[in-house]
Formats: structure tokens, sequence, C-alpha cells
């Protein structure tokens, strides 16, 4: 599948997500939601819904983009287990959470899909994230 210069991020996702970066594939949103660290990578690849449905290229890009991500989320905020799923029982458009899972989160051990309302992060919370991760992936990448 070429890459499609259109791509357009499903209204779900632009109304509960920022952004934090761009990536060779994937945009990486923050889920505005404070209670977790919460992430959802995003390919930038219209009419896919499944991770099979990429091409081998990009589901490599992909493996390797996540794989980055999990890692440093996994280092900026000392998790005790990452969790990477992708659903799309609702959202259809693919997207991989990555949820960095803390022993004393709120829901710990439960998934954290629909147990409590979203908890807003302050805008000063979200700048600090994106500015520190969008900073530390754009050295990992020019390396």
């Amino acid at each position: 599948m070429s890459e499609n210069n259109e791509f357009t991020l499903h209204s779900d996702l632009q109304r509960d997500c920022v952004l934090v970066a761009s990536l060779p594939l994937c945009e990486l949103l923050l889920c505005n939601d404070s209670q977790y660290r919460w992430f959802i990578m995003v390919p930038r690849r219209n009419d896919v819904s499944d991770l099979h449905q990429l091409d081998w290229q990009d589901l490599q890009q992909f493996i390797n983009e996540s794989s980055m991500v999990s890692e440093l989320l996994m280092q900026e905020f000392q998790g005790d287990k990452m969790n990477v799923a992708a659903l799309g029982n609702v959202t259809p458009q693919l997207h991989i959470h990555h949820i960095v899972r803390f022993k004393d989160d709120p829901v710990w051990p439960k998934p954290i899909w629909g147990q409590l309302p979203l908890k807003p992060y302050p805008q000063g919370e979200i700048d600090r994230i994106q500015t520190s991760l969008s900073a530390k992936l754009a050295e990992i990448m020019a390396q």
C-alpha cells in the first residue's frame, strides 16, 4: 500500500487525543486521560482497519516504530507493564494502543477500557509530555 498524502485521522481519535510526534509511518498520539500513560499509534494509511491489511514493508516499519515507542515509554514513565493492543471495535481506523501500566493505577490489573470516565490532562502536562517525548524520539531517529 503506498502512502496517501490525504491521510485523515478518525474523528474519535481527533476528539480524544493530541499529537505527540509524527514518525516515518505512524502518528503518535497521547490519549487525553491523565489516569493512564496511554498512547496510540496510527499508521498514516487510509481504509485500513487491521494490521494484516498493511503491506509487508509497512508492517515491518510499524513493528520497528512500536518497539521503539514501547521502549521509550517504559524508560520515560518507569511502568510495571507495557500493554499493546489493536482492537478497533469502536473506532474502525487502524490504531494501536500503547499503555504503560502500573500496579497502583486505578484499575490494575483489569483492562482500562470502560472502567472510568476520561479525566483530561492539564494543558501544562500535555505540553511537558509532548516536548519531552518528541525531543527523545527525534534524538533516537537521528542515530
